[in-house]
């Protein structure tokens, strides 16, 4: 198990919706959601990103999400880690976000209850 998991407060959850996440101030996109708790997310990007920056994520929403009339979330974050990805030329970004607010809190457990792979802790 790695150091990372052993800090986590609660399990990761995989998304399973094909989610682009952004930088707000700039429209640029990071990358694809791969999992995401109420305390951060990991993101699947093509570039490199120093830790400890500072970033708006604008995390794409599904436009079927039950009571979420937002097509965006926009929620500041803190780069916690960025490691190479199995696959070529990628990397594994860890954010944790910031500042959270109920709206996020709403909105991020909404995503999840849709879409998330259900499985079991061993």
């Amino acid at each position: 198990m790695s150091q990372y998991r052993d800090r986590r407060k609660e399990p990761r959850k995989k998304v399973m919706a094909f989610t682009p996440v952004y930088e707000l101030d700039k429209g640029k996109l990071l990358g694809y959601l791969r999992d995401l708790t109420l305390q951060g997310a990991l993101v699947i990007g093509e570039k490199k990103l120093d830790v400890n920056t500072q970033i708006t994520l604008a995390i794409e929403l599904p436009g079927d999400l039950p009571s979420i009339t937002e097509i965006r979330l926009a929620i500041p974050a803190r780069v916690a880690r960025c490691i190479d990805d199995e696959s070529p030329n990628s990397y594994k970004i860890g954010f944790e976000f910031n500042d959270i607010k109920p709206e996020h809190t709403h909105i991020i457990e909404a995503l999840l209850e849709r879409y998330h792979f259900r499985y079991k802790l061993h």
